[in-house]
């Protein structure tokens, strides 16, 4: 998906102005470009006048030079190269007039771009020049999403001799003939990829194989847990804080015991007519898919970041590290299914739920994609509003379910 990003901006039109009059502007052009790239992509449309936002069009005799030029700047003036669809367009000017524009679609791209003015990335309506910093973290996330299944790399340090022997048993069982040597047992877990070889020939655990199958995680990944707090009222204050606890271990026992700390600061409103009837705070199953889906498709590539689940008065937040997959934005997750640990989520599949969750399902991960559906419509059947999904800024994703009126 991209997003308009063209219009309001002063210097879009005069970039468009200079365009028109033929002048070399392929500098200004490749820095606004390569902003985008280097966020969240953006839609660039040129022959429309930014503070009236009517289209003037680009003259018939120009198009293709500037069409040619809008392509040479994305070969030739960023680097590496930016992947952008130039297409040539009609809208309807001030009079009605169908006159020609060209649009210029540029996606999120997996690297960092160098435009002749140095590296920017757009902030609001704007492109600005990042700090070190902020180019230092880009270039380790991107570079890390570039590995293909991150979650399939090795863990430097993290060897077979911590493997967890019950924790990779489940993984084992089903199996027409089990193993009976410890060889026998490193080949199936090697088909699995939870232990793989370097180029040297030395067996070491991958990413899955350490969040599954060692018993604390936190060794080797001191960000992979969940920090749950659980506050009195409606905002984050110390003051009000009731509950409090960072939650490691396996990622299926992380959501064993986040589910527990949920059910152990959730209100339940009982109310009597004929009967007795208890209506709780929060939908256990709603609140059980969302840890699922954190667990299995946060970025675990980012340092320092970890799952937070914040309970409030009138709603449950769950916070999980990184972007969404594949270009998908907040309002698409109910409708395409996506996954950034395809091997992490290959594991869940396998394993159990946690005994007393009644979840309408025996295993953790549901491989048809039916968990966002269920935390809508769920969470809408018991506090009568949708949950909100929304990005905060570029490296988190924040899930937000309300509570029973």
């Amino acid at each position: 998906m991209t997003q308009p990003s063209d219009l309001g901006r002063e210097s879009d039109r005069a970039l468009v102005h200079r365009l028109r009059l033929g002048e070399d502007c392929s500098d200004a052009l490749a820095d606004e470009l390569a902003a985008m790239a280097n966020t969240q992509g953006g839609l660039l449309v040129l022959g429309v006048d930014d503070k009236t936002r009517t289209a003037e069009g680009i003259p018939l005799e120009h198009l293709d030079a500037v069409e040619t030029l809008v392509c040479n700047v994305c070969n030739d003036s960023a680097k590496p190269p930016l992947d952008a669809v130039v297409l040539k367009k009609e809208l309807p000017d001030a009079e009605g007039n169908l006159v020609p524009v060209l649009c210029v679609e540029v996606p999120r791209s997996l690297f960092v771009h160098k435009s002749p003015g140095g590296y920017f990335r757009r902030i609001g309506s704007s492109k600005r020049e990042m700090s070190p910093e902020a180019l230092e973290r880009l270039f380790q996330e991107r570079s890390y999403r570039r590995v293909a299944r991150f979650d399939g790399s090795l863990v430097p340090g993290a060897v077979p001799d911590d493997l967890h022997y019950s924790l990779t048993r489940r993984f084992l069982h089903g199996l027409d003939t089990m193993p009976e040597t410890r060889e026998e047992e490193l080949g199936v877990l090697r088909k699995m990829s939870i232990v793989a070889d370097d180029q040297e020939g030395r067996t070491g655990l991958t990413l899955a194989g350490v969040l599954l199958c060692t018993s604390e995680p936190r060794k080797w990944l001191p960000h992979a847990y969940v920090q749950a707090v659980s506050y009195v009222g409606e905002r984050t204050d110390a003051a009000y804080q009731t509950d409090a606890r960072d939650i490691g271990g396996p990622l299926d026992k992380q959501v064993e015991e986040a589910l527990h700390f949920v059910r152990r600061n959730m209100l339940v409103r009982a109310t009597k007519t004929t009967a007795r009837s208890e209506r709780p705070q929060f939908s256990e199953r709603a609140v059980f898919e969302a840890l699922v889906n954190a667990v299995a498709h946060r970025d675990y590539s980012l340092p320092g970041a970890r799952i937070r689940l914040h309970m409030f008065g009138d709603r449950l937040e769950v916070h999980v590290p990184g972007t969404l997959a594949n270009g998908l934005v907040p309002d698409q997750l109910h409708l395409v299914q996506s996954n950034r640990n395809e091997l992490v989520v290959s594991l869940l599949a396998r394993c159990p739920v946690p005994p007393g969750a009644d979840v309408g399902r025996k295993r953790l991960m549901d491989r048809r994609g039916d968990g966002v559906p269920v935390i809508r419509r769920e969470s809408r059947e018991l506090s009568g509003r949708l949950p909100d999904y929304a990005m905060v800024g570029d490296s988190e994703l924040r899930l937000v379910i309300w509570a029973a009126p």
